[in-house]
């Protein structure tokens, strides 16, 4: 886990993986219980997730579910700033993220306190790349095939584990390259953004050997997804928290440093729980 993030929320009581609360400020995120319109209600959320056990707030105000449209820097700009502000002056100390491809939005919310930058497009633009090596920010880079829009129109690989490390790897160098420290860079192997549930349990059971070295952190963001219909059957998101905490319980064993969740304190029940009694086994 980053040494900024210990000392901080779960993990100072010994609990892992830190667990990254998602706050979506929009309409038509795919899990509807995770949206938040007015932003009072979303700095509620995230205040209640940090007192939950969440180190991380990850505030979104763009869908990136299959099929979402794009939302112009504008709005998305005035959906999350208002939260980021709310929230950091109930709570001075909260870590918050970003979660934006736009360099745009996450230049602003860095300005107001933002400490992360969640980009699930890899970090590819070269000035989101300059943004966050001149602030000192770290950075969350995701896989993705596609486009929200068209990411889950027949997807395939030939070897999606390699396929996803190597994507991976090459964006972490060319972070390196620009300066930005290992322990400031967190790799997601986007699980449900333009693969098929092979794909996703095939990168599940992988754990960190799609990480490129072992001073980069691994997050896994697997909180309700499409996964557990196809998986479990579950149509309705809001029938998907127990297989989501299954995934939950294999990230303890699989070397995972954050889970970005819907769910916080049910989660951070389920780790204390694991890390307690695993931790008597092998003290026995």
């Amino acid at each position: 886990m980053r040494a900024d993030l210990e000392g901080g929320g779960f993990a100072e009581r010994g609990i892992s993986p830190a667990l990254m609360g998602v706050v979506n400020v929009t309409p038509d995120s795919f899990h509807p219980n995770s949206r938040s319109v007015k932003s009072t209600h979303a700095v509620s959320r995230g205040i209640s997730m940090i007192d939950d056990g969440a180190s991380i707030i990850d505030i979104g105000g763009e869908s990136t579910r299959p099929g979402a449209m794009p939302v112009g820097v504008k709005d998305e700009l005035s959906r999350t700033i208002p939260v980021i502000e709310g929230i950091l002056r109930e709570r001075p100390d909260a870590f918050i993220s970003i979660d934006t491809s736009k360099p745009g939005v996450a230049g602003e919310a860095l300005k107001k306190g933002c400490r992360m930058i969640n980009d699930v497009t890899g970090a590819e633009n070269k000035e989101m790349i300059e943004l966050i090596s001149d602030s000192g920010a770290e950075v969350c880079v995701m896989h993705m095939k596609g486009e929200p829009r068209t990411m889950q129109v027949d997807p395939t690989y030939t070897d999606v584990v390699s396929e996803v490390g190597d994507y991976l790897g090459d964006r972490v160098n060319v972070l390196l390259d620009a300066g930005i420290p290992p322990e400031h860079i967190t790799v997601d192997p986007g699980i449900g953004f333009g693969k098929r549930l092979d794909d996703n349990i095939a990168l599940l059971k992988a754990g960190r050997k799609i990480v490129p070295r072992e001073d980069v952190g691994l997050l896994w963001g697997v909180s309700r997804k499409r996964m557990f219909l196809d998986l479990l059957g579950r149509e309705n998101s809001n029938d998907r928290l127990f297989g989501t905490l299954g995934v939950a319980a294999s990230a303890v064993c699989s070397g995972v440093d954050v889970l970005r969740v819907h769910d916080v304190a049910e989660h951070a029940d389920l780790l204390k729980a694991m890390t307690t009694t695993i931790g008597g086994l092998v003290n026995e």
